[in-house]
């Protein structure tokens, strides 16, 4: 089996049902709404972690789980509950989240993107000093500002009541264990040698985004730095003589994004001749997005033919023949470099096929949004036009990329233009159940933040992919609101439109009648007879007026609710001018048929069908050609529920009780017994009840007419559900009834 196909772990299903109930499982209400741990729980943080991390991933990704004001308290003391390894990210968290684990030993702690957080979270960090190991601030971009009261002033303080101010004061003193530090996209203004200098031994340092002219005050690591990452810094010489000086370092990173701004910096051969003789111990090196000033290329005459090879000997990178082994890890993306036949390196990030693409989607997703767009972008070409030879792979990128960047308008267009290429039927046998779930989750996500009609429209035709309603059964309430939010838009694109409808369709048919029960409770019903009138307006007879009335009638097949609704919204009416308006249009007579025969079969409301109107109607319908004999067919088992009530129940005086008798007989009469249907029955119930009655002998013969063609043009599907339902002894009675036509019995 798949990788992806093995269940959730145990730990995992633990950690996810604790937090959807957190009252019924680890908590109980103070007060009716504070969070407070049962005073019996002691949880390792093992549990704690994941706690957390699962805490901030479910309210990232699932809009349909609410966050606890008061979550972070749970964790305020360590006597109970332990953290050590927490990640945190965006607008989730505030000062007062951790302000409230400030108790806690912490070893690992990444804040990325938390853009509420203010100065008074430097104050916190404090508190975890003696126990840090790794910090992560990236993005963070107010957590060196406070706010300041200007004492004193009158009309000012309501203008401006406080001003933010950056600290100046802030170290890192007395972080005495500190060997991993990000501080990627950092405010400018805050002294980051100054920031820094108290750290004896730094292992890892990321200042992506951050300019510094000088960086000569690296050089005090550089018996311990191994991992520095200078992403988006202009660089000059000076900080080349500075990189050379870190002889330890493994992983060096001086990629940028070229379309960011203006770089005077330029990549020549000798820079790169200056880290690979320097940095000896230099396994990962990045330098996307670098314009080369010269030709760092070995002559192809001079390349060594055959196989493409990572041996340092035979690169096509002249500076690289130096390296003692291949690299681990080289970022050649929007490089020219990435296109070269030989390149040093078992993993290269760069444009020229899909491993390269996939790479370079792995390595910048979770802090380079900009640069993974633009790949995303390359893999949706590479997924629309060949064929993708790592499906699973790239699929858990796209799904990874979109969950991380939910607001990131760039990523979730490319995104979900790459996942419909990537669910279509030919990649289907490669995926799991567990897989194609969390497409549908991420989709859906999709559709709920972006009213942006491409992804709208990239999200719904991704779903299309799927098997609907199976696939679509675990998310069943949220798919059809979101389609119906979609639909009830004022201004409307006409292909979502269409597919929207399609969809609609598709999840009502084929369904338990509580699901059309709730859908029909969201509106479904009004929507679909808004989208008719709309149509009618602008007289066009296209799929999404056949769609919806097809909607209609799958949404009321047994399900006498909607069928009311369809009744108080002046649903017949539409039938009506849809029937004039479109006389030749025979799909949609039978759709409209059919919808019409759901509701005959509820008796409340067959009164309301008795008007001359609509008895004429039908019964002028009784001679149409349209669609074989669909919309006969249909006309016919209208009227017939109508007869089964009896003689008293016909209130009008036109047309007459035997003269529509008499004109059912003929149409039933004129089918052909053998005809293939283009109608699907889940139950024979609404037929069956039609046979035990000596009321209206016509309505007998249609539903037995209906029976015979049935199990006889479908015998497999059909035969074991006329017996499941009790049809053989219905029948067998109806042959000895006195008030049955003799070619009833015969055909029974």
């Amino acid at each position: 089996t798949m990788a992806s196909d093995s269940p959730e772990s145990l730990m995992r299903l633990c950690t996810d049902y604790c937090l959807r109930n957190l009252e019924g499982t680890l908590c109980y209400l103070l007060d009716n709404q504070t969070l407070r741990l049962h005073p019996d729980i002691f949880l390792p943080s093992e549990i704690c972690d994941k706690l957390v991390n699962e805490y901030v991933e479910l309210v990232k990704t699932d809009s349909v789980f609410e966050p606890h004001e008061s979550f972070f308290t749970l964790f305020s003391d360590p006597r109970s509950t332990r953290l050590a390894r927490i990640h945190l990210r965006e607008q989730i968290v505030q000062d007062q989240d951790l302000e409230a684990i400030r108790k806690q030993d912490l070893v690992e702690l990444y804040l990325t993107n938390c853009e509420k957080l203010t100065a008074k979270s430097l104050q916190t960090l404090v508190s975890f000093s003696h126990t840090l190991i790794s910090l992560s601030l990236f993005g963070c971009c107010n957590i060196f500002y406070e706010e300041e009261n200007p004492g004193g002033c009158e009309d000012d303080c309501l203008v401006n009541p406080t001003r933010q101010v950056l600290v100046k004061d802030f170290t890192f003193e007395g972080f005495s264990r500190l060997r991993f530090l990000n501080l990627g996209r950092l405010m400018e203004g805050v002294n980051v040698e100054s920031l820094l200098r108290p750290l004896a031994s730094l292992a890892a340092l990321d200042l992506s985004g951050i300019q510094l002219g000088d960086v000569g005050f690296l050089t005090q690591w550089k018996d311990t730095l191994v991992s520095l990452v200078l992403y988006n810094m202009d660089l000059s010489e000076e900080h080349i003589q500075v990189i050379t000086q870190l002889h330890k370092l493994r992983h060096l990173d001086i990629s940028r994004d070229h379309l960011s701004s203006y770089y005077k910096f330029k990549l020549t051969r000798r820079v790169l001749t200056l880290f690979v003789e320097h940095l000896a111990n230099l396994s990962s090196l990045d330098i996307s997005g670098h314009t080369m000033l010269e030709n760092c290329t070995i002559p192809s005459t001079e390349e060594k033919m055959g196989q493409t090879s990572i041996e340092p000997a035979k690169s096509s990178i002249a500076p690289f023949r130096g390296l003692k082994r291949p690299l681990q890890f080289l970022g050649l993306f929007e490089t020219s470099l990435c296109r070269l036949t030989h390149i040093p390196a078992y993993k290269v990030s760069g444009d020229k096929n899909e491993e390269q693409v996939l790479n370079a989607i792995e390595a910048y997703t979770e802090h380079r949004p900009e640069i993974t767009s633009r790949a995303i972008n390359l893999l949706f070409d590479i997924a629309r036009i060949e064929r993708c030879s790592q499906l699973l792979r790239a699929l858990q990128l796209v799904i990874t990329a979109l969950k991380c960047h939910k607001d990131d308008k760039n990523i979730q267009v490319t995104g979900s233009a790459a996942l419909f290429y990537l669910t279509n039927s030919e990649y289907r046998t490669e995926q799991s159940v567990r897989l194609r779930r969390q497409v549908i989750q991420v989709v859906l996500n999709g559709m709920e933040a972006y009213q942006e009609v491409t992804v709208q429209r990239n999200c719904c035709l991704t779903l299309c992919n799927f098997s609907i309603p199976e696939e679509l059964e675990f998310q069943y309430r949220r798919v059809n609101e979101l389609l119906l939010s979609i639909l009830n838009q004022s201004r409307q694109d006409e292909s979502i439109q269409r597919i929207a409808v399609h969809l609609c369709n598709a999840l009502v048919c084929q369904v338990d009648n509580d699901h059309k029960e709730a859908v029909g409770k969201m509106g479904f019903v009004m929507t679909m007879l808004k989208l008719i009138q709309k149509k009618l307006a602008d007289k066009t007879c296209d799929q999404v007026m056949e769609f919806s009335w097809s909607a209609l009638w799958n949404i009321t097949d047994e399900t006498p609710d909607n069928c009311e609704m369809f009744l108080n919204y002046s649903g017949m009416k539409l039938f009506l001018e849809c029937l004039k308006e479109f006389p030749e249009k025979q799909e949609l007579h039978r759709n409209m048929l059919g919808l019409l025969g759901n509701v005959a079969e509820v008796r409340e409301l067959r009164p309301q069908l008795m008007t001359a109107q609509f008895i004429g109607v039908f019964s002028n319908l009784l001679e149409s050609k349209a669609d074989g004999i669909e919309v006969s067919y249909n006309a016919c088992g209208v009227l017939s529920h109508i007869m089964f009530d009896g003689p008293e129940a016909w209130s009008i005086c036109e047309p007459q009780r035997e003269e529509v008798v008499k004109r059912m007989w003929a149409a039933i009469q004129s089918w052909d017994i053998n005809s293939r249907r283009n109608i699907n029955y889940r139950s024979f119930e609404p037929i069956l009840r039609l046979l035990p009655q000596g009321i209206s002998p016509v309505s007998q013969h249609w539903a037995t007419w209906a029976l015979y063609n049935l199990v006889s043009v479908y015998s497999d599907k059909y035969c074991p559900l006329l017996i499941k339902e009790g049809g053989i002894p219905l029948l067998k009675d109806m042959i000895k009834m006195a008030s049955a036509r003799q070619e009833t019995k015969e055909m029974a």
